[in-house]
């Protein structure tokens, strides 16, 4: 499910129900060695780093100069932090390492690594206390009051682009690269975007060959709030939706973008939408996957009402859970995993 520090203030309170989050009170005395990535790929990973001066473009726009490939970075973001330990570079510090852990499982964070806090509000001692060269964020505009706030006191700050609802692929795999030239690990990215391209072409022959009923879907996930069963659609723009619809199936949440998260529609950035359990039968008779939860959450709600035992796709069974630990906004990894659960429901029905 998604969790993005930069979904407006109603619509981060309610994911907040869904999520620990770290307190920031963290303190390191000494800035500690990196820890080594830990992964079967990095440790067999074979390609080069490159070793000379950095010059990017990030994705708000701010040109960010480096002497040299960043080695001690941190970054404050859950995809990013993904992406770096994918790039086998460990970073010295990341943001809510307990929140990361429960909802992401494509890459793990290696013992060491120091939590500063929450990804909104650092531990500002904390994170300096490491010393680290480069600040890895999540932002949508230059103006961004974290960036201004971290380069207060001179470590430079790289801002990846949060989301991008007009090419949810193409940001994830940008983010990834941006990352990778920051820290000299272009060679490694190239080869990474490459397989997740074969996996997705090999994915998409697969569901190719099945025959669907319907090759109508609808991603979601959702919580409950007030005793309410609340929803979250993902629609046009969200990264689930592109995936499913390169796998050759049709989204079928068709609300229009809206600037106001919750309010109606769907949000121009992640893609995502809000409704009620009746809401779930605009989408007719689609295939409907949706993220797994803990015991007694939403989905156990969700299974006692009777909107959701006559929808098409419950009564014939293509109602379809992920895996735990599949994350709607993460990098490279986290959407092959998703690929997968996609593959495999498809295949099982």
């Amino acid at each position: 499910m998604i969790r993005p520090r930069t979904l407006s203030l109603a619509a981060a309170t309610l994911v907040a129900a869904l999520a620990l989050t770290g307190c920031g009170t963290t303190t390191v005395d000494d800035a500690a060695p990196v820890a080594e990535a830990t992964s079967d790929a990095c440790a067999a990973d074979t390609t080069a780093t490159s070793t000379g001066p950095v010059s990017i473009v990030d994705g708000v726009g701010r040109t960010v100069e480096l002497d040299k490939p960043a080695e001690r970075i941190a970054v404050l973001e859950w995809q990013q932090i993904e992406d770096a330990l994918t790039l086998c570079v460990t970073p010295v510090a990341v943001s809510d390492a307990e929140g990361y852990g429960l909802y992401v499982s494509a890459e793990t964070i290696p013992e060491g690594v120091v939590d500063v806090g929450t990804r909104g509000e650092p531990d500002l001692d904390a994170l300096y206390a490491t010393d680290p060269d480069l600040i890895i964020i999540e932002a949508f505009s230059a103006d961004d009051e974290l960036i201004a706030q971290l380069e207060e006191r001179g470590v430079p700050v790289l801002a990846t682009l949060g989301a991008d609802g007009t090419d949810p692929i193409g940001n994830m795999k940008s983010v990834f690269e941006t990352i990778a030239e920051a820290t000299g690990r272009t060679e490694r990215a190239d080869q990474v975007l490459e397989e997740f391209d074969t996996y997705l072409a090999d994915a998409k022959a697969q569901v190719a060959d099945a025959e669907l009923a319907t090759t109508d879907f609808m991603f979601f996930d959702g919580w409950i709030e007030g005793g309410n069963v609340i929803i979250r659609p993902y629609g046009q723009g969200a990264l689930f939706t592109a995936l499913g619809e390169e796998l050759g199936l049709t989204g079928a949440w068709t609300d229009e973008i809206n600037d106001t998260y919750g309010s109606g529609g769907v949000d121009p950035a992640y893609g995502l939408a809000q409704t009620d359990i009746e809401g779930l039968t605009a989408v007719g008779s689609a295939n409907l996957f949706f993220s797994n939860d803990e015991e007694g959450g939403y989905v156990a709600e969700l299974e006692k009402s009777s909107i959701w035992t006559a929808l098409p796709a419950v009564k014939e069974g293509r109602a379809y859970p992920f895996p735990a630990g599949v994350w709607g906004a993460g990098g490279p990894l986290s959407n092959q995993q998703a690929i997968d659960a996609y593959v495999a429901a498809i295949l099982q029905g």
